[in-house]
């Protein structure tokens, strides 16, 4: 392999993902996890957090159609069976109309907000990097499971793991290689670059702690795949606390019916299979999933078929400790802000409840003061 240039590699090709890496991470050797899994394995009462971040901006009218409103059909959306039954057992809570003051329509910037949860000003941390800061130094606290770190796991000193997903034949060999470059000591480097090292070494640990942790394939299904991961590392009492996964391709500008009903039949399947998987487990009757997407879309359709960016959506928290039924008024159709739904719901109360009465810590930190709770714990 020819040498590689750390700093090259950084720059053009780990992007926002060795960004993120500049905070501290601590560097924990196989005998250390080994030992720490041993002598704290996950409580049996530990509540666990899992958090699935659907990227491009889901249509939260198409989702969950408002059927009370007379100015919207009156029907559910016939992908979203799995969660239907959900909703039918009282496992599945629907947050409606959330969203933030002074919404933005860039991809980017909002999604920007809901990890950092500040609307007011960009920050450089995320509202779970934050809980990280305040809580210790286990690098096993937060597991992203991918490769690079989301902004709502980076905080000013530490950061999740990054725990790759393995896949094609060498794919699991080229990254321990990367990984282990990235992580030489160089007499050159500033304290930055030192701390990228750092970061990197905790990574390729944790990703050696989770090997023996094999994800189901699960057709097609990225997103299955992923959940398959934490499964799998919730019934072996891995001490992990919070764990983020995501799925993308919500950005319907164009054609948008076939293209959300197979993105939410994709997640759909995914998520009600991983909780009901969790719900045989006595580890996994603790967790709770949350799922978010940056923004919803506007109600008036575009001229190819498609919606364009627009302000509040649904969020959906399930799992056996969860309260079903709405919470959060529903928007109106009709009474707009310039084309968009007006917000009835600010996310940073979810992102309190869950910090609060799923991870069982001091909400402030991550998401300020003045926050309340719905109620769907």
């Amino acid at each position: 392999m020819p040498e590689m240039n750390r700093r090259r590699f950084l720059i053009a090709s780990a992007g926002a993902g060795a960004a993120g890496l500049l905070s501290t991470a601590v560097a924990v050797s196989w005998p250390d996890l080994l030992r720490a899994a041993q002598d704290r394995p996950l409580p049996a009462n530990a509540g666990v957090l899992v958090i699935v971040s659907l990227y491009g901006g889901n249509d939260g009218i198409n989702t969950l159609i408002p059927y009370a409103d007379n100015a919207y059909h009156d029907a559910l959306n016939p992908a979203m069976k799995g969660l239907a039954q959900l909703w039918n057992q009282r496992q599945l809570a629907i947050v409606r109309g959330v969203s933030y003051p002074q919404p933005d329509h860039s991809h980017f910037r909002s999604m920007d907000i809901w990890q950092t949860a500040s609307p007011a000003e960009p920050v450089s941390t995320g509202w779970i990097g934050r809980w990280l800061d305040a809580t210790g130094d286990d690098p096993l606290r937060a597991v992203n499971i991918g490769a690079v770190l989301p902004p709502l796991a980076v905080g000013a000193k530490y950061t999740a793991a990054a725990l790759s997903t393995g896949g094609a034949p060498g794919k699991a060999e080229k990254f321990d290689t990367i990984m282990s470059a990235l992580g030489n000591d160089d007499p050159d480097d500033t304290p930055a670059m030192a701390a990228v090292c750092k970061a990197y070494r905790a990574a390729k640990t944790t990703d050696t702690t989770f090997a023996s942790v094999k994800p189901s394939t699960e057709g097609h299904n990225p997103l299955a795949t992923q959940l398959s991961m934490v499964a799998n590392a919730v019934k072996a009492r891995v001490p992990t606390r919070v764990y983020t996964v995501q799925l993308g391709g919500f950005d319907t500008h164009a054609n948008e019916r076939e293209t959300q009903q197979r993105l939410l039949q994709t997640f759909d399947e995914a998520v009600t299979g991983f909780l009901r998987e969790m719900a045989g487990d006595a580890g996994g009757k603790n967790v709770v999933l949350l799922a978010y997407s940056e923004f919803g879309r506007r109600v008036r359709a575009n001229a190819s078929q498609g919606t364009d960016h627009g302000t509040a959506g649904p969020v959906f928290v399930a799992g056996v400790p969860v309260q079903g039924g709405f919470y959060g008024e529903e928007p109106s159709l009709t009474n707009l802000d310039n084309g968009d739904l007006k917000f009835t719901t600010d996310f940073r109360d979810i992102y309190h409840e869950l910090l609060s009465r799923t991870i069982g810590t001091d909400p402030t930190p991550s998401v300020g003061a003045g926050r309340t709770s719905l109620g769907f714990l």
